[in-house]
């Protein structure tokens, strides 16, 4: 998930940068400190941006009249604001949801799931009637089924699909991947790793392990990664 800052003050900017940097589904971020730099950079259309936290009251343009320029743009929006009055402006806006400044890192925790949940939902498919993938390896279009994908993993300029017969080494982003697989079927649990989740057989504090036709690997699991696998699986309780 990618995200833009826009704050004129510099100490919440910050502190919601900081935030960001905690956060590990959250890939990449742009701060602003203005609305009209921010509206420019979404505009030329050269990144993809999921989210944006967004101030109300900031000079030459305010919250309320960028969420105007913005339009029909795709893109979710969490209000960062020291006042209350703005909540109806931005529910006329159906943003994701409303901070009150000073935030903490447990409240904007639970509005980037919110979101994060959200981008899940639009990036379900209308039908799971399909079960298979095509991946481009040199000149070759290669047919996987995503049940015999256990994991994906980012190394560096390209991504390794690993399979229980093989793996296949392919020029595309983490994100570009992540479109592309059912939410349904596989969950990213690091930066750098996407996970079957049918594969998955033991979660641990820092990794979990799936099984291989070789035995068991560990994969690492990202803290935050973890908190929404957990809230996603079937657990029995006592």
């Amino acid at each position: 998930m990618n995200c833009i800052i826009i704050d004129d003050d510099k100490l919440s900017r910050t502190l919601l940068e900081k935030f960001v940097e905690r956060t590990e589904y959250i890939d990449q971020y742009y701060s602003f400190p203005g609305a009209i730099e921010a509206i420019n950079f979404i505009k030329k259309d050269e990144h993809e941006i999921d989210l944006i936290f967004l101030d109300i009251e900031m000079p030459d343009m305010n919250g309320v009249e960028f969420m105007q320029a913005l339009g029909d743009h795709p893109v979710q929006i969490i209000v960062v604001s020291s006042k209350e009055k703005y909540a109806l402006d931005a529910i006329e806006y159906n943003v994701t949801d409303y901070l009150l400044k000073p935030v903490t890192y447990f409240r904007f925790l639970k509005a980037t799931e919110k979101a994060l949940s959200k981008l899940r939902e639009e990036m379900m498919p209308a039908s799971n009637s399909k079960n298979d993938f095509f991946i481009r390896n040199n000149a070759n279009l290669i047919r996987l089924c995503y049940d015999d994908v256990i994991w994906v993993e980012a190394l560096e300029n390209y991504i390794v699909v690993n399979t229980y017969s093989e793996k296949f080494t392919i020029h595309y982003t983490m994100k570009m991947v992540m479109d592309q697989l059912p939410v349904d079927k596989f969950f990213r649990i690091h930066r750098s790793f996407i996970v079957n989740r049918s594969k998955i057989d033991i979660i641990k504090a820092t990794t979990i392990d799936v099984k291989t036709k070789d035995g068991y690997v560990s994969l690492p699991i990202g803290k935050s990664y973890r908190e929404l696998l957990l809230k996603d699986i079937n657990l029995l309780s006592k």
